[in-house]
């Protein structure tokens, strides 16, 4: 089915959404929190980054992680490798562990995000999409989906590239739109249930 004409299927997908990011604010609270006191010692900035992206509809919302980088002035790139300088020790770790995705929880709760979707991007990539594409700009943005799974290693990717900016553009995002399509044209709701497990278990795609 597709996800972005059914109905149904979207009211049992949030529905899923609103009562798992509830549980999980209540069991992992705490760890947002400490993450983000640390973060904040570490990084001597807001240990939550908010940041805009681009959500359902094309409409923009503020995203919510654990800020894992020193700010640079004249860094003027949105694309992060593994080798990244800005990257502090600490965020390493919040990243590896995908930690630093826990407060989207509440970006989950308030509509913004779903559990599973595209991952939304800043602004010059999906709200720039054009025709059987732009229905990944129907359904809300996630923390994993299958882009994600099988790029899970992308900054390790970007890092042994000569330019990361143009090997994003032209094969790593190219090929999102490719999956993330997929799925929303070909939804089902186990789908989303085992991509959620392929997450938590840190599995890589084979898409």
């Amino acid at each position: 089915m597709n996800l972005a004409e059914n109905r149904k299927a979207q009211v049992v997908k949030r529905t899923f959404d609103v009562l798992f990011s509830v549980i999980g604010l209540v069991c992992f609270s705490w760890l947002i929190c400490l993450a983000a006191l640390l973060a904040t010692i570490d990084t001597g900035k807001n240990g939550i980054f908010r940041q805009e992206r681009i959500g359902r509809d094309g409409r923009t919302f503020l995203i919510n992680k654990i800020r894992t980088m020193l700010v640079q002035q004249d860094s003027n790139t949105n694309v992060t490798a593994a080798n990244d300088p800005r990257i502090t020790q600490l965020g390493t770790f919040w990243r590896k562990t995908k930690i630093d995705e826990l407060p989207q929880l509440w970006n989950v709760l308030i509509g913004d995000m779903s559990f599973v979707g595209p991952r939304p991007d800043v602004t010059g990539f999906a709200d720039v999409l054009q025709g059987r594409d732009r229905v990944i700009l129907a359904v809300r943005p996630g923390i994993t989906g299958l882009a994600s799974i099988k790029f899970r290693n992308e900054e390790i990717l970007l890092s042994k590239s000569d330019d990361p900016e143009d090997y994003n553009k032209t094969v790593i995002f190219p090929e999102k739109v490719r999956l993330n399509r997929d799925y929303i044209e070909n939804y089902n709701f186990i789908t989303d249930i085992r991509i959620i497990f392929q997450t938590l278990l840190g599995e890589n795609g084979q898409a």
